[in-house]
């Protein structure tokens, strides 16, 4: 389908992707599953196969959840000082359960942005 910006609503993809919505109606499901991106939109019919997000999420994911993390162990080891094992409990799952719940929100909105922006694999310049 033809990206006619009079025929479509305004829609913030930003926000759409956030809430795993499409990007271009903000009412069909993007995802396909928990972090599988579907084949279309099943609303307006927009093709998502212009979305990859590649390892883009990932990495914000980590850094920002590592950040935290790290932050309040440290915080935690210097005031309570508390074994080893209690790091592990309260930590590990607090790493995976963040992680995951992050990861979906990042490449949500990623995706968005990539639909927004218009942005599109790179090409060399075979002017020359």
């Amino acid at each position: 389908m033809d990206d006619d910006k009079a025929t479509w609503p305004s829609v913030d993809p930003a926000s759409a992707g956030l809430r795993g919505r499409c990007p271009r109606c903000g009412e069909g499901r993007l995802f396909d599953g928990f972090l599988g991106v579907g084949s279309r939109c099943s609303n307006c019919g927009l093709d998502y196969g212009f979305a990859d997000a590649g390892d883009g999420p990932a990495v914000f994911v980590i850094l920002i959840i590592g950040f935290v993390v790290v932050g309040l162990a440290l915080w935690l080891e210097v005031t309570l000082a508390p074994p080893l094992w209690v790091h592990f409990l309260l930590w590990t799952p607090l790493i995976v359960a963040a992680s995951l719940v992050a990861l979906r929100l990042v490449k949500g909105l990623m995706i968005g942005l990539q639909y927004r922006n218009k942005a599109a694999e790179g090409r060399l310049d075979t002017r020359r």
